[in-house]
Protein backbone atom coordinates (compact mmCIF):
# COMPACT_ATOMS: atom_id res chain seq x y z
CA UNK A 1 0.00 0.00 0.00
CA UNK A 2 2.62 2.21 0.84
CA UNK A 3 4.64 1.59 -2.46
CA UNK A 4 1.11 2.49 -4.43
CA UNK A 5 0.75 5.60 -2.20
CA UNK A 6 4.26 7.08 -3.16
CA UNK A 7 4.02 6.04 -6.87
CA UNK A 8 0.98 7.89 -6.67
CA UNK A 9 2.53 11.01 -5.14
CA UNK A 10 5.42 10.59 -7.49
CA UNK A 11 2.73 11.28 -10.88
CA UNK A 12 1.00 14.04 -8.90
CA UNK A 13 4.19 16.04 -7.61
CA UNK A 14 5.84 15.62 -10.29
CA UNK A 15 3.33 15.34 -13.61
CA UNK A 16 5.12 12.18 -14.86
CA UNK A 17 3.85 8.82 -15.58
CA UNK A 18 5.13 6.42 -13.05
CA UNK A 19 5.06 2.46 -12.82
CA UNK A 20 4.96 -0.51 -10.78
CA UNK A 21 6.28 -3.55 -11.22
CA UNK A 22 3.87 -6.50 -11.95
CA UNK A 23 1.63 -7.21 -9.47
CA UNK A 24 -0.30 -10.19 -8.90
CA UNK A 25 -3.80 -11.09 -8.05
CA UNK A 26 -3.69 -10.04 -4.45
CA UNK A 27 -1.77 -6.87 -4.89
CA UNK A 28 -3.85 -5.98 -7.72
CA UNK A 29 -6.67 -6.23 -5.09
CA UNK A 30 -5.32 -3.82 -2.60
CA UNK A 31 -4.73 -1.67 -4.97
CA UNK A 32 -8.55 -1.31 -6.24
CA UNK A 33 -9.42 -1.21 -2.39
CA UNK A 34 -6.90 2.07 -1.93
CA UNK A 35 -7.99 3.70 -5.01
CA UNK A 36 -10.09 6.22 -3.45
CA UNK A 37 -7.41 7.28 -0.98
CA UNK A 38 -4.36 7.67 -3.52
CA UNK A 39 -3.99 11.48 -4.65
CA UNK A 40 -5.56 12.93 -7.54
CA UNK A 41 -3.93 11.09 -10.40
CA UNK A 42 -5.65 8.61 -13.13
CA UNK A 43 -4.69 4.58 -12.52
CA UNK A 44 -4.62 2.43 -14.66
CA UNK A 45 -4.04 -1.16 -15.03
CA UNK A 46 -2.28 -3.30 -17.85
CA UNK A 47 -0.57 -6.57 -18.61
CA UNK A 48 0.53 -5.88 -22.23
CA UNK A 49 -2.29 -8.51 -23.20
CA UNK A 50 -5.76 -8.91 -23.02
CA UNK A 51 -5.62 -12.23 -21.39
CA UNK A 52 -2.81 -11.21 -18.72
CA UNK A 53 -3.73 -12.05 -14.82
CA UNK A 54 -0.23 -10.09 -13.91
CA UNK A 55 -0.70 -6.42 -14.52
CA UNK A 56 1.56 -3.25 -13.71
CA UNK A 57 -0.14 0.13 -12.58
CA UNK A 58 0.12 3.16 -14.27
CA UNK A 59 -0.14 6.17 -12.30
CA UNK A 60 -0.45 9.69 -14.66
CA UNK A 61 -1.52 13.47 -13.44
CA UNK A 62 -5.30 13.89 -14.37
CA UNK A 63 -4.02 16.45 -16.81
CA UNK A 64 -0.86 15.13 -18.81
CA UNK A 65 -0.81 16.10 -22.15
CA UNK A 66 1.64 13.70 -23.29
CA UNK A 67 1.66 9.79 -24.02
CA UNK A 68 4.74 7.15 -22.68
CA UNK A 69 5.07 3.76 -24.18
CA UNK A 70 4.30 1.10 -21.64
CA UNK A 71 7.95 -0.11 -19.78
CA UNK A 72 6.90 -3.60 -20.92
CA UNK A 73 8.78 -5.90 -23.34
CA UNK A 74 7.74 -9.04 -25.03
CA UNK A 75 10.51 -12.15 -25.28
CA UNK A 76 10.00 -14.64 -27.79
CA UNK A 77 12.00 -17.85 -26.71
CA UNK A 78 11.64 -21.05 -28.30
CA UNK A 79 13.84 -24.14 -29.18
CA UNK A 80 16.79 -23.58 -31.54
CA UNK A 81 16.36 -27.42 -32.56
CA UNK A 82 12.61 -28.26 -32.65
CA UNK A 83 13.11 -32.08 -33.29
CA UNK A 84 15.14 -32.74 -30.31
CA UNK A 85 13.36 -30.27 -27.89
CA UNK A 86 11.85 -31.14 -24.50
CA UNK A 87 8.13 -30.79 -24.09
CA UNK A 88 8.42 -27.38 -22.37
CA UNK A 89 5.54 -25.66 -20.17
CA UNK A 90 4.80 -22.80 -18.16
CA UNK A 91 6.65 -24.13 -15.38
CA UNK A 92 9.86 -24.89 -17.38
CA UNK A 93 10.11 -21.68 -18.44
CA UNK A 94 9.47 -19.74 -15.52
CA UNK A 95 11.85 -21.81 -13.20
CA UNK A 96 14.42 -21.13 -15.78
CA UNK A 97 13.96 -17.27 -15.77
CA UNK A 98 13.78 -17.02 -12.33
CA UNK A 99 17.26 -19.12 -12.26
CA UNK A 100 18.77 -16.25 -13.68
CA UNK A 101 18.28 -14.21 -10.23
CA UNK A 102 15.33 -12.03 -11.87
CA UNK A 103 12.58 -11.54 -8.93
CA UNK A 104 9.15 -12.49 -9.93
CA UNK A 105 7.58 -9.35 -10.06
CA UNK A 106 9.24 -8.42 -12.78
CA UNK A 107 7.76 -10.58 -15.17
CA UNK A 108 4.26 -10.31 -15.78
CA UNK A 109 2.25 -13.66 -17.84
CA UNK A 110 3.90 -16.10 -19.81
CA UNK A 111 2.03 -17.46 -23.13
CA UNK A 112 3.34 -21.13 -24.13
CA UNK A 113 2.22 -22.07 -27.88
CA UNK A 114 3.65 -25.01 -29.52
CA UNK A 115 6.87 -25.15 -27.50
CA UNK A 116 7.30 -21.15 -27.72
CA UNK A 117 7.32 -18.97 -25.03
CA UNK A 118 5.96 -14.97 -25.21
CA UNK A 119 7.65 -13.66 -21.77
CA UNK A 120 6.32 -10.58 -20.72
CA UNK A 121 8.73 -8.25 -18.46
CA UNK A 122 9.66 -4.88 -17.44
CA UNK A 123 11.66 -3.57 -20.13
CA UNK A 124 14.09 -2.37 -17.60
CA UNK A 125 15.31 -6.60 -17.12
CA UNK A 126 14.67 -7.88 -20.58
CA UNK A 127 18.45 -7.21 -22.09
CA UNK A 128 19.38 -8.87 -19.15
CA UNK A 129 17.14 -12.00 -19.88
CA UNK A 130 18.08 -11.65 -23.41
CA UNK A 131 22.16 -12.05 -22.69
CA UNK A 132 21.47 -14.36 -20.11
CA UNK A 133 18.91 -17.35 -21.15
CA UNK A 134 20.44 -19.97 -23.12
CA UNK A 135 18.53 -22.97 -22.03
CA UNK A 136 15.33 -24.29 -20.92
CA UNK A 137 15.15 -27.64 -18.67
CA UNK A 138 17.57 -29.48 -20.97
CA UNK A 139 16.79 -27.66 -24.26
CA UNK A 140 19.15 -25.14 -25.92
CA UNK A 141 16.95 -21.98 -26.82
CA UNK A 142 17.35 -19.03 -28.81
CA UNK A 143 15.37 -15.54 -27.60
CA UNK A 144 14.57 -12.41 -28.97
CA UNK A 145 12.43 -9.26 -28.21
CA UNK A 146 9.28 -9.19 -30.43
CA UNK A 147 6.75 -6.23 -30.94
CA UNK A 148 3.46 -6.42 -29.66
CA UNK A 149 1.39 -6.25 -33.44
CA UNK A 150 3.43 -9.85 -34.38
CA UNK A 151 2.08 -11.79 -31.32
CA UNK A 152 -1.42 -13.53 -31.49
CA UNK A 153 -2.80 -14.81 -27.81
CA UNK A 154 -5.36 -17.04 -27.93
CA UNK A 155 -5.99 -18.84 -24.79
CA UNK A 156 -6.78 -22.48 -25.03
CA UNK A 157 -9.93 -22.85 -23.13
CA UNK A 158 -11.69 -26.06 -22.08
CA UNK A 159 -15.49 -25.93 -22.20
CA UNK A 160 -17.51 -27.20 -19.23
CA UNK A 161 -21.35 -28.02 -18.95
CA UNK A 162 -22.67 -28.53 -15.87
CA UNK A 163 -25.60 -28.41 -13.26
CA UNK A 164 -25.95 -26.69 -9.87
CA UNK A 165 -28.68 -25.68 -7.81
CA UNK A 166 -27.78 -21.88 -7.44
CA UNK A 167 -25.45 -19.26 -9.62
CA UNK A 168 -22.83 -18.54 -6.42
CA UNK A 169 -19.13 -18.86 -6.46
CA UNK A 170 -18.69 -22.04 -4.54
CA UNK A 171 -21.07 -23.71 -6.72
CA UNK A 172 -19.30 -22.50 -10.33
CA UNK A 173 -15.84 -23.37 -8.83
CA UNK A 174 -16.89 -26.71 -7.64
CA UNK A 175 -18.00 -27.02 -11.03
CA UNK A 176 -15.09 -25.81 -12.89
CA UNK A 177 -12.51 -28.01 -11.16
CA UNK A 178 -14.55 -30.81 -10.35
CA UNK A 179 -14.41 -30.48 -6.80
CA UNK A 180 -16.65 -30.44 -3.50
CA UNK A 181 -18.20 -27.24 -2.48
CA UNK A 182 -17.11 -27.85 0.74
CA UNK A 183 -13.50 -28.20 -0.41
CA UNK A 184 -13.87 -24.57 -1.59
CA UNK A 185 -14.22 -22.97 1.26
CA UNK A 186 -9.88 -23.16 2.63
CA UNK A 187 -9.54 -21.10 -0.92
CA UNK A 188 -12.28 -18.23 -0.06
CA UNK A 189 -11.11 -18.24 3.87
CA UNK A 190 -7.26 -17.93 2.71
CA UNK A 191 -8.01 -14.72 0.18
CA UNK A 192 -7.36 -16.97 -3.14
CA UNK A 193 -10.64 -16.46 -4.84
CA UNK A 194 -10.83 -13.42 -7.26
CA UNK A 195 -13.33 -12.35 -9.48
CA UNK A 196 -12.07 -9.95 -12.56
CA UNK A 197 -9.24 -8.88 -10.33
CA UNK A 198 -11.06 -8.53 -6.93
CA UNK A 199 -10.83 -10.42 -4.22
CA UNK A 200 -13.42 -12.34 -2.77
CA UNK A 201 -14.38 -14.02 1.23
CA UNK A 202 -17.71 -14.76 0.27
CA UNK A 203 -19.06 -17.88 -0.61
CA UNK A 204 -22.38 -16.84 -1.69
CA UNK A 205 -20.89 -13.99 -3.67
CA UNK A 206 -23.04 -13.95 -7.43
CA UNK A 207 -21.11 -14.24 -10.44
CA UNK A 208 -21.95 -12.79 -13.75
CA UNK A 209 -22.19 -14.00 -17.25
CA UNK A 210 -18.55 -13.63 -18.29
CA UNK A 211 -16.96 -12.84 -15.27
CA UNK A 212 -13.67 -14.28 -14.40
CA UNK A 213 -13.04 -16.03 -11.63
CA UNK A 214 -9.66 -16.90 -10.43
CA UNK A 215 -8.28 -19.34 -8.02
CA UNK A 216 -4.64 -18.84 -6.57
CA UNK A 217 -3.47 -22.58 -6.99
CA UNK A 218 -5.96 -24.16 -8.71
CA UNK A 219 -6.42 -22.33 -12.25
CA UNK A 220 -9.03 -19.69 -13.95
CA UNK A 221 -12.22 -19.52 -15.85
CA UNK A 222 -14.75 -17.57 -17.64
CA UNK A 223 -18.17 -18.25 -16.45
CA UNK A 224 -19.79 -18.01 -19.76
CA UNK A 225 -23.89 -18.02 -18.38
CA UNK A 226 -26.70 -20.44 -17.53
CA UNK A 227 -27.70 -22.63 -20.54
CA UNK A 228 -31.43 -23.30 -19.04
CA UNK A 229 -33.20 -24.48 -16.06
CA UNK A 230 -33.40 -28.12 -15.99
CA UNK A 231 -36.46 -30.00 -15.13
CA UNK A 232 -35.84 -30.57 -11.86
CA UNK A 233 -35.36 -27.20 -11.08
CA UNK A 234 -31.39 -26.91 -11.41
CA UNK A 235 -29.48 -24.64 -13.57
CA UNK A 236 -27.42 -26.16 -16.81
CA UNK A 237 -24.36 -23.89 -16.66
CA UNK A 238 -21.56 -23.36 -19.09
CA UNK A 239 -17.72 -22.38 -18.40
CA UNK A 240 -14.38 -22.11 -19.90
CA UNK A 241 -11.63 -23.13 -17.92
CA UNK A 242 -8.26 -22.16 -19.15
CA UNK A 243 -5.67 -24.60 -19.81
Amino acid sequence: MNHLNDLANTAYERNIYTYSDFLNLYELSILNQIKETLPPVTVKTTGGNTYAERKIAVFSPKEIYYEENLPIAILSVKPIHSKFADRLTHRDFLGAILNLGINRNKLGDIFVKDNEAFVYCKEDISNYILNNLFQVKHTRVSIQNVAEESVEIIPDLKEIIGTISNVRLDSLIAAAFQSTRSSIISYLDERKVFINGKLTTSNGAGVKEGDIVSVRGKGRFIFAGVIKETKKGRNLIKIYLYQ
